[in-house]
């Protein structure tokens, strides 16, 4: 039965587990798991009760799983369920999340730029350089990327996040070759770290912020489609050097820790010999 009593981070997890679970078994058919296909369907993809037999589990309990029932999983269950979802390694890990099974990290660490950070990102100019949370707010940035991407200075702290800047800005999306690719990658892994932040105001307020300013993220999201996967090679056309290509490094602060340093690597010498050599504005 549902419990009406749970806190609201706890309900807005379970609807959000139900609502998962509803959007993989949408996209598999019938032929794929060895089921027959005759008879008209009124959704997409599996019912449940097809789910809930090819996973070892009651149809019963597998329909309260979907509707945000209290009622608890095993990772031996959540497993099944995965297998049969045909879920890749990174909905698995989704999965568990939105299940209670993992371990949120620190909240302690989230906003934390170390001095030591910022020295090496002084010492990597030009090579750009960003630190960002697992809310995508940049945290912090160099000279080389302010050089990449403009002017992060003139942007209002409140509005240095890599969802927002990626989606909302016409001149990021005018610098980063491959935008219609790189925009459902970001939206996919903010979805997965939102999941360990369920019923955060803050991140509850940029998720209805963005839902209401892009159709484009309002989309993506109800996808449900999740990653965390990093990007490792990166395009941009800069408006005065051209064409630019760069290898991603990601280094986190700790084992815990929702702190990343994203490092810009040329990947060719026609890039490495783009950059500036004297230090752009910050």
């Amino acid at each position: 039965m549902k419990n009406t009593n749970a806190r609201p981070e706890v309900r807005a997890r379970r609807g959000e587990f139900g609502a998962f679970l509803k959007s993989r078994r949408a996209r598999i058919t019938p032929e794929q798991v060895g089921l027959p296909t005759g008879g008209r369907r009124r959704t997409p993809g599996l019912r449940r009760e097809e789910i809930a037999q090819l996973a070892g589990v009651g149809v019963t309990w597998y329909t309260w799983l979907e509707q945000g029932r209290d009622i608890k999983a095993s990772e031996h269950v959540l497993a099944a369920i995965s297998r049969t979802l045909r879920l890749n390694l990174h909905e698995h890990a989704h999965l568990l999340t939105l299940a209670g099974v993992t371990e949120p990290p620190s909240a302690t660490e989230c906003n934390a730029v170390t001095p030591s950070m910022k020295t090496m990102m002084a010492k990597l100019d030009p090579y750009p350089v960003i630190v960002s949370n697992a809310r995508c707010d940049v945290l912090a940035y160099n000279r080389g990327y302010c050089w990449l991407m403009g002017d992060l200075d003139a942007i209002p702290s409140g509005e240095r996040n890599l969802v927002v800047q990626n989606l909302l800005n016409p001149e990021w999306r005018a610098r980063t070759v491959g935008w219609a690719e790189h925009v459902p990658r970001i939206v996919a892994g903010f979805r997965a770290a939102w999941a360990e932040h369920l019923g955060e105001p803050a991140w509850e307020s940029l998720v209805k912020r963005l839902a209401a300013e892009s159709p484009l993220f309002e989309q993506l999201w109800n996808r449900c489609d999740v990653t965390r996967e990093p990007v490792t090679t990166r395009r941009f056309e800069h408006p005065i050097a051209g064409p630019l290509k760069f290898h991603v490094t990601h280094l986190n602060a700790g084992v815990h820790s929702e702190i990343t340093m994203s490092t810009f690597t040329p990947a060719d010498e026609i890039t490495a010999s783009r950059l500036p050599t004297a230090p752009g504005p910050r």
